[in-house]
C-alpha cells in the first residue's frame, strides 16, 4: 500500500508542476506589471513540484521496480519497459533541469518587460509541459505493461 501511495505521489506531483508550468506560461504570455511576485512563486512551484517528484519516484524505482520490471518484460508488452521506460528515465533529467533553471530565469529577467525576456521563459515553461505530458503518458504505458504482465500470469 505504501509504495502505491509514493507512486501517486509521484504521478500528482508532476502533474502539478506541469500545471504551474501552464500557469506561468499564461502569466508571462500576458505580463503585465502586477505579476512580479507571482510569477516568481509560480516558478518556484514549478522547480519544487518537479523536484519532489523526482525524488520520490528515484525512491520508488530504486526500492520497487525491479520487481515490476520483471513482470513487464515477461509480459504482453516487454517493449513497455525496453523502450519508454528507458526513455522515461533520460527524458526526465531534462524537465529537472528545465524545472530547477527556471526559477534562476525569472528571479534574473523580471520584470519580463523585454520581449527576449519573456521568450526564454516562454520556451522553457513551454519545454517543461510538453515534456511533462510525454513523461506522463510513458508512465501510464508502463503502469499497463505491468497490468498486462499480471494477467499473463
Amino acid at each position: 500500500m505504501l509504495n502505491q501511495g509514493f507512486m501517486m505521489l509521484h504521478v500528482v506531483l508532476g502533474v502539478l508542476g506541469i500545471l504551474f508550468a501552464v500557469a506561468l506560461f499564461m502569466d508571462t504570455l500576458n505580463f503585465n506589471e502586477g505579476h512580479f511576485e507571482r510569477t516568481k512563486k509560480i516558478s518556484l512551484a514549478v522547480a519544487v513540484c518537479i523536484v519532489l517528484s523526482y525524488l520520490i519516484g528515484g525512491y520508488w524505482y530504486v526500492v520497487y521496480y525491479g520487481h515490476d520490471r520483471d513482470i513487464i518484460k515477461a509480459g504482453q508488452w516487454p517493449w513497455a519497459h525496453n523502450y519508454f521506460m528507458e526513455v522515461k528515465e533520460h527524458l526526465f533529467f531534462l524537465i529537472l533541469i528545465l524545472s530547477v533553471y527556471l526559477p534562476i530565469a525569472v528571479y534574473r529577467n523580471v520584470p519580463l518587460t523585454d520581449k527576449k525576456k519573456r521568450n526564454l521563459i516562454l520556451g522553457i515553461s513551454a519545454l517543461i509541459v510538453l515534456l511533462g505530458l510525454f513523461t506522463e503518458g510513458t508512465g501510464g504505458i508502463i503502469s499497463k505493461g505491468v497490468t498486462f504482465g499480471l494477467m499473463g500470469r
